[in-house]
């Protein structure tokens, strides 16, 4: 058995091809485009040549994300909720929290595993209002910093100094930052400041779920070294898992259900 999920975000969009023992056989990432169906075939496009493999070999696709509505070539849309939580289960099946950093939303999700190996959400709160916090404030800062947002995890790890960031709306938080610039500050210790401010705002956010060991750690800012360190900093004791491919695990979930429906025989 071949299934495929699709992730479409509001940054970007992934796509995951499974094998028959939940393997992934191939990935793909790419930048969200204004038409969603063609970065959505683009992206299959991707994933099936790393896979190897041709179109009509996949048995069922599923589509999950903002933008799930728009893949035609889906069999079925879920929820992104559900498939982050099968995701992240795939990756550590000891998850009970998922705490999900994407381009222009934070996650978080309570989670029991089932005795069928599957999982069920008991509870998840978002926040899709405000950039703060998000892969979109970090391009900002990034921005002002005049630093790729790629370099931004190992820049603070040269941080000897934390600087406090009072401000998390990405327009405070702009002229702050430009102001500590301003008064020379090494861009190190501001970045490490910023990772600090983004930790904080996503867990205040979080503790109005269950916080449950294990916690695994998901979305496309969770590639940023920095932000994982702060997060494992104010968790801890609590054990954080980060997968290796932290950004596709909706895709994965995603991929997961339609194994699912499969199997059960449902369209």
């Amino acid at each position: 058995m071949i299934t495929a999920g699709v992730d479409i975000g509001s940054v970007s969009t992934e796509v995951v091809v499974l094998g028959e023992n939940k393997d992934i056989l191939g990935f793909s990432v790419l930048a969200s485009q204004v038409d969603v169906e063609r970065t959505a075939r683009e992206a299959l496009d991707a994933a099936l040549e790393e896979a190897r493999i041709r179109r009509e070999e996949i048995d069922y696709i599923i589509a999950t994300g903002y933008g799930r509505n728009n893949v035609p070539f889906a069999d079925k849309s879920v929820t992104e909720i559900t498939c982050h939580a099968l995701g992240a289960h795939h990756f550590f099946p000891g998850t009970r929290t998922i705490i999900d950093i994407g381009g222009q939303d934070s996650k978080a999700i309570a989670i029991v595993g089932q005795n069928n190996g599957g999982v069920r959400v008991v509870d998840f709160i978002m926040n899709d209002k405000c950039a703060a916090g998000t892969g979109r404030f970090l391009e900002v800062m990034a921005g002002v910093l005049d630093v790729d947002v790629k370099d931004l995890g190992r820049l603070s790890q040269k941080s000897s100094r934390e600087v406090s960031i009072s401000s998390m709306c990405t327009v405070f938080a702009e002229s702050e930052v430009i102001s500590l610039i301003h008064q020379k500050l090494p861009k190190e210790d501001i970045i490490s400041g910023l990772h600090m401010a983004i930790a904080r705002k996503v867990l205040s956010l979080v503790q109005r779920i269950p916080i449950e060991e294990e916690i695994t750690l998901t979305g496309g800012v969770m590639k940023n070294t920095g932000v994982c360190e702060k997060l494992r900093q104010e968790l801890s004791p609590k054990r954080v898992n980060l997968p290796d491919e932290p950004q596709i695990a909706g895709a994965v979930g995603a991929a997961i259900m339609a194994r699912k429906h499969v199997h059960s025989g449902k369209n």
